[in-house]
């Protein structure tokens, strides 16, 4: 008997990880060891509609069974209006089982949403801590896991955490990173983009990318103008790309911030070349080929360590301790100075990437999971 899987989606790193699930749901049920039925609900978290296809496309998904699109607000109202939007759904389907992904707002409200509605929960990346309740992303992920009956973890230091809050060991099941998964099955197929030709830089042999979304480092002029101006410096030695967030490029210009970016075309020397967000192809592509990254997001993260690329992370903790000890990933927060004396350590660095990725982080986690729900269901 067929066994019904809701998986819940809201943004686009969300679409990156279901898309290792779901072609391991699709692998099951061609060999014909499981039958698992999915089912893809897309909040519209992020709501950019022609980039939310490019992933789609790039990421050879179907198009999702539901649609909320609930949009941006803030934490609150992003949580009330999946909450609102998601519980015909699953009153509708009457799953044997809700799947969520990460620490996004969606997350967390399709966790209380299956819980109120008496649904069984998964959680993938359950377990990562950075141990301060003052960031929403940390609230998201202990609840979420606090609610699960299923946690798939993604490195050993998550499966310490959650026994420390009492969680049984049958309950944990370290099955490696989905993130991976679709990284390593992308980037073939990356090496084709044009990317750099549309940016003007089809010539340039080094590049760095910046990638900065967190309500930290963008709601305050402050640490948004340091690392602003740290990667304008920077980008005095080579070129510097931040695929920059529609609410960012607002707070650049409300904050007068523009003197450190340009625009594609325009003379980049000391200045960081902004483009629109990237597709995933794209984005891998970029990736691949940079000798830095400056990012404050947890799967960029995930993604430099096994790529084996020098990586500052904007930020004073991270929920992801292995891309610290045996990833490549650095701590600089938002100080201007600690920020290019990263950077410039991590260029004089040789052979960063000779190192082995976290133990499962091998392309098979999607395979994993799909192995442990098939035998729990």
């Amino acid at each position: 008997m067929a066994r019904k899987v809701l998986c819940v989606v809201g943004t686009r790193p969300n679409l990156v990880k279901v898309a290792a699930v779901l072609r391991a749901f699709a692998a099951q049920a061609a060999a014909g060891t499981g039958r698992l039925t999915p089912v893809l609900v897309d909040t519209g978290q992020h709501y950019d509609e022609a980039l939310s296809g490019r992933f789609y496309a790039d990421l050879h998904l179907p198009p999702p069974d539901y649609r909320l699109g609930v949009g941006s607000g803030s934490h609150a109202a992003t949580t009330a209006a999946v909450i609102r939007g998601l519980e015909p759904v699953l009153l509708a389907e009457r799953p044997d089982l809700v799947l969520v992904f990460g620490d996004v707002n969606s997350t967390v409200a399709a966790a209380l949403t299956a819980a109120k509605t008496g649904v069984r929960l998964a959680h993938v990346e359950a377990g990562l801590r950075c141990f301060d309740r003052r960031v929403p992303e940390e609230v998201n992920r202990v609840v979420t896991d606090a609610l699960a009956e299923l946690l798939f973890v993604t490195e050993a230091a998550a499966v310490d955490n959650l026994r420390r809050e009492g969680r049984e060991a049958t309950d944990i099941h370290l099955v490696g990173n989905v993130m991976i998964d679709s990284l390593l099955w992308a980037l073939p197929q990356a090496g084709s983009s044009r990317v750099l030709e549309r940016l003007g830089l089809a010539g340039d042999r080094d590049l760095a990318i910046l990638t900065v979304h967190r309500a930290g480092n963008v709601d305050a002029p402050a640490p948004l103008a340091a690392i602003l101006g740290a990667a304008a410096e920077l980008a005095g030695e080579l070129p510097v790309i931040l695929p920059v967030h529609p609410r960012t490029r607002a707070r650049i210009r409300e904050w007068g911030l523009s003197g450190f970016v340009c625009e594609p075309g325009a003379p980049p020397r000391s200045r960081v070349l902004v483009s629109e967000p990237l597709g995933y192809l794209d984005f891998v592509h970029l990736l691949a080929r940079a000798r830095l990254v400056l990012t404050d997001s947890g799967g960029v993260q995930d993604e430099t360590t096994v790529l084996g690329t020098p990586c500052l992370v904007l930020r004073d903790h991270s929920e992801r301790p292995v891309t610290l000890t045996t990833g490549t990933s650095v701590l600089v927060g938002r100080d201007r100075q600690r920020i290019l004396a990263g950077a410039h350590a991590a260029l004089r660095r040789a052979g960063v990437g000779e190192r082995p990725p976290p133990p499962l982080w091998d392309g098979r986690a999607g395979e994993r999971i799909a192995r442990v729900l098939a035998e729990h269901l």
